[in-house]
């Protein structure tokens, strides 16, 4: 894999936060702990993405979330 150097700026507190995940072992090192959160992040917009797709192309009918709530129980959200 291919790296590149950069410098960011990231409020103190993600700093901190970061540095005391990399001591606690969350993370071999501070910039892996960065690239997995990028990672992640991306990860979340692609799927984000998928699911905006779907939708626009067959938005659920009012029959399809009658069968949801019957099958998973009413959303909190449609009570």
């Amino acid at each position: 894999m291919s790296v590149a150097k950069i410098a960011v700026s990231l409020p103190r507190e993600q700093v901190r936060a970061a540095r005391r995940a990399v001591a606690g072992g969350a993370a071999p090192s501070f910039s892996a702990f960065v690239s997995e959160a990028i990672a992640r992040r991306i990860r979340e917009d692609t799927l984000a993405d998928l699911v905006r797709d779907l939708v626009a192309e067959r938005a659920p009918a009012a029959k399809d979330y009658a069968w949801a709530d019957r099958a998973l129980g009413p959303s909190p959200k449609r009570g």
